[in-house]
């Protein structure tokens, strides 16, 4: 019988997947108690070129898969690798280039929500 994954343990499996590969500037921005919200967390994170971001993602989906057995449901943005993003169904992870993450500061579109920024390892 398959184990349910809890929530804060793919978030945790999903940053030390980040860290892995030296993703920068982590946040979680916890959406749970927001009616709206397509999701309960967004996990976000910086790498500093197309090739840091592309091998943070590649990163991520493979930690998350050896550590939970959990896949992501959709991912987008890997042609370009200026934004791409995993699916997790209730956890969103966005993995951006500097220029991007701070024109679209989802982020703070978000500030409701419950801002958490993680050390850096």
């Amino acid at each position: 019988m398959k184990k349910e994954v809890s929530t804060k343990k793919l978030v945790e499996t999903i940053i030390e997947g980040i860290q892995n590969r030296k993703g920068q500037r982590i946040v979680t921005v916890d959406l749970r108690k927001l009616p709206v919200a397509p999701a309960e967390y967004f996990v976000i994170a910086e790498g500093g070129s197309n090739t840091q971001v592309a091998a943070i993602a590649d990163e991520v989906d493979s930690f998350v898969r050896t550590e939970t057995h959990v896949h992501p449901l959709f991912v987008d943005g890997r042609d370009n690798a200026e934004w791409i993003v995993l699916d997790y169904g209730n956890i969103f992870v966005h993995i951006m280039q500097r220029e991007p993450r701070a024109y679209y500061d989802i982020e703070h579109l978000w500030a409701d929500g419950k801002i958490t920024e993680i050390p850096e390892v």
